[in-house]
C-alpha cells in the first residue's frame, strides 16, 4: 500500500531534519546518489530505496535484521544508541536519535511529502462503534461528491481499491505511504479509526484531523493501558491541537462529558438520549430489526430525519456521531443523510447471516462487557414477545483478564442462552479463560440467569445454538466479527463466524424439512 511514485529525498536533509550529524559509512552506497524513496520498520518489508528505522523491540532490536534490510534494498538505517554498532555494520548510511519511534511520524511524514495537508480528515475514536461510524463517516464524504478512503480494523480502502487491514491503525511508516497513495489516486476525503495504541505509541503523529469523534469509553485494553484513566487519558490525546482541528463528542457518555469540559480544542457535542445540553440530539427513534428512523435536533434550528439501515439503538448513537462530524467538516445535511442511509452493511458488525430458516442469526464483533451487554439490550429491544435470544461468545486470550467474568455476567444476565466457547486462545489454556467467564455467569442470581453452556469447540458452539434454537429465536455470534483466522497457540486457524453460522442454517434447514428439529434450543 505504498504511492508508485515518490520524490527522492536526501539523507542529508533527513539529518537536518533531525538535528543530528550528517550519516557516513559510506555517503553514496550502491549508486543510491544519498535519497530515500520509501520507509520501512520491518526488514522484510523493505523495498529498494528504503530508509530502514531499526526499532527497540520487547524481545528483538531491529537492528539485529540490519544486515537483511541492506540486502532487500535501504540505502540508509536509522536507529538508537543500541542499535547503532549493527547498522554501521551494514556499510549503510546511519543516523542515531535517542528515540527512533517518537519520530518515525515525522520522518515518514518528510519521506512522503507530508500528504495528509491535502486531504479532509476525520478520525474516529471510542471504546465501541469506531468501525460502524466510520463506515457511515465515508459513505457521507461519499455523497458529497468526495472520491473517498478508509482505514480502520475492517478494511482499508483507497478510492477503488480494497486491502485487508492488519491493525486497527497502522505504523506511522505505514499510514504515511497509505496516504500518500490516496494522494496518488486522487482521494480527497478520508474516514479512519484512531486506536488507543495508535495514541500512546505515536502512530498518528503529524497526522491533524479536521474532525475528531469520541464514540463512548469502557473497559477493554488494560492489558495495554495501566487502568481506565490511563485508557482516556490516551484516548484524550486526539482532541488536543497537536492531532486535531474540531472534536465532536458524546455527551450521553460521562468520558466523553469530562472530555468536552476538558479539550483544548473546540467541541461540538452530541447526546443520543435526547439531553437538551447537546449541541445536536436526538429525537423520535423508532427502532427495527433492519434499522432505525430518527430526528434529529441541530444547532440553528436544524431538524432532519435520520434512517440507518443497521439495527440496534448503538446505530444510531454511531449515526448521529457521523451526522454531526459530516456537517462540521463542511457536507451539507442532505449529503450526510444519504450517505448514512446508504450504508447497509458493515462487515461484522451487527450482520445478519443470510440463509433459509425461521430464525434470525447476526455475527458481531462485541469483544468487551460494555459491546456485549449493548448488542445484547438492542437486540432484545427489536425482538417479539415469546422469543428467545440466544448468545455464543468467548474471549480472547493474552489480553485483558478482568473483562472476562465480565462478559460472561452481561451475557448470563441478558439472554435466555449462553454458550461459552473459545474466540482467540492464543498462549492461553481455553479452559481457564471459559471458567473466568463462568466465574461471572454465576454471579448472576440462578433465577435471572440464562441457561448456560460451556462447548469449548467454536464451530460447535455455533452449530449448537442454531441447531436448537427455537421457531422466531434470534442468535448472537459474539466476539470476532469480521475476523478470518482462530489464533490458537502459535498458529492461525482458518475461521469465519459469518461462514461456520451460514453452514449451521443450512444444516438447520436440511433437519428442518426433514422434521428433525425440536423444541431443544438451550433449556429454560
Amino acid at each position: 500500500m505504498r504511492p508508485a511514485a515518490v520524490e527522492a529525498r536526501p539523507i542529508s536533509g533527513l539529518a537536518a531534519l533531525l538535528g543530528v550529524p550528517s550519516a557516513v559509512h559510506p555517503p553514496h552506497p550502491r549508486g543510491t546518489r544519498g535519497v530515500i524513496t520509501g520507509i520501512s520498520i520491518d526488514s522484510r518489508r523493505v523495498q529498494r530505496g528504503d530508509l530502514y528505522v531499526a526499532l527497540p523491540g520487547s524481545t528483538a532490536h531491529g537492528a539485529d535484521f540490519a544486515a537483511e534490510a541492506s540486502a532487500a534494498g535501504a540505502v540508509a538505517i536509522l536507529t538508537d544508541a543500541a542499535g547503532r554498532e549493527r547498522a554501521v555494520a551494514t556499510g549503510l548510511p546511519v543516523l542515531v536519535v535517542p528515540d527512533p519511534r517518537a519520530v518515525l511520524g515525522r520522518v515518514a511524514a518528510w519521506v512522503y511529502g507530508n500528504p495528509t495537508a491535502d486531504l479532509t480528515i476525520i478520525g474516529v475514536t471510542g471504546t465501541s462503534g469506531k468501525s460502524t461510524t466510520t463506515f457511515l463517516t465515508e459513505a457521507g464524504l461519499r455523497a458529497a461528491g468526495h472520491r473517498t478512503g478508509l482505514i480502520g480494523g475492517v478494511e482499508i480502502r483507497v478510492g477503488d481499491l480494497r486491502f485487508p487491514a492488519r491493525l486497527t491503525t497502522p505504523e506511522a511508516s505505514e499510514l504515511q505511504a497509505l496516504f500518500a497513495l490516496m494522494r496518488e489516486q486522487g482521494v480527497t476525503a478520508a474516514a479512519m479509526e484512531v486506536s488507543s495504541h495508535a495514541l500512546a505509541l505515536g502512530r498518528v503523529a503529524e497526522i491533524i484531523y479536521d474532525v475528531a469523534i469520541f464514540t463512548n469509553l469502557s473497559q477493554d485494553h488494560l492489558d495495554f493501558h495501566r487502568d481506565l484513566d490511563d485508557y482516556f487519558a490516551a484516548k484524550a490525546r486526539l482532541f488536543t491541537p497537536d492531532h486535531s482541528r474540531l472534536g465532536v463528542v458524546n455527551i450521553d457518555d460521562r468520558y466523553g462529558r469530562e472530555l468536552a469540559e476538558r479539550a483544548k480544542i473546540p467541541i461540538t457535542t452530541f447526546s443520543p438520549s435526547g439531553d437538551a445540553d447537546a449541541d445536536w440530539r436526538v429525537a423520535d427513534v423508532r427502532l427495527g430489526a433492519d434499522g432505525s428512523v430518527f430526528r434529529v435536533v441541530g444547532p440553528g434550528g436544524v431538524e432532519t430525519d435520520v434512517s440507518v439501515a443497521l439495527p440496534g439503538a448503538f446505530n444510531v448513537a454511531n449515526a448521529l456521531a457521523a451526522l454531526v462530524a459530516l456537517v462540521e467538516a463542511g457536507v451539507p445535511v442532505p449529503a450526510a443523510v444519504a450517505g448514512i442511509g446508504m450504508t447497509t452493511c458493515v462487515p461484522g458488525r451487527m450482520e445478519r447471516v443470510p440463509g433459509p430458516g425461521d430464525i434470525q442469526v447476526f455475527v458481531d464483533y462485541a469483544h468487551k462487557p460494555a459491546a456485549v451487554e449493548s448488542v445484547l439490550r438492542s437486540l432484545r429491544a427489536v425482538m417479539g414477545s415469546g422469543r428467545r435470544l440466544v448468545i455464543v461468545v468467548g474471549c480472547g486470550g493474552d489480553r485483558d483478564r478482568g473483562k472476562r467474568p465480565l462478559m460472561g455476567e452481561a451475557a448470563a444476565r441478558l439472554a435466555d442462552a449462553a454458550i461459552f466457547t473459545n474466540d482467540n486462545p492464543r498462549s492461553e489454556d481455553p479452559l481457564a479463560i471459559l471458567a473466568a467467564m463462568l466465574s461471572g455467569a454465576l454471579r448472576v442470581p440462578a433465577a435471572e440467569r440464562a441457561h448456560v453452556i460451556v462447548e469449548p469447540d467454536r464451530a460447535a458452539a455455533i452449530d449448537l445454538a442454531i441447531s436448537t434454537a427455537r421457531s422466531g429465536d434470534v442468535v448472537l455470534v459474539a466476539g470476532k466479527g469480521h475476523e478470518q483466522g482462530q489464533y490458537v497457540g502459535g498458529r492461525v486457524i482458518p475461521f469465519d463466524d459469518r461462514e461456520v453460522a451460514a453452514q449451521a442454517i443450512a444444516r438447520r434447514a436440511r433437519a428442518h424439512a426433514a422434521g428433525l428439529v425440536g423444541e431443544r434450543a438451550g433449556g429454560g
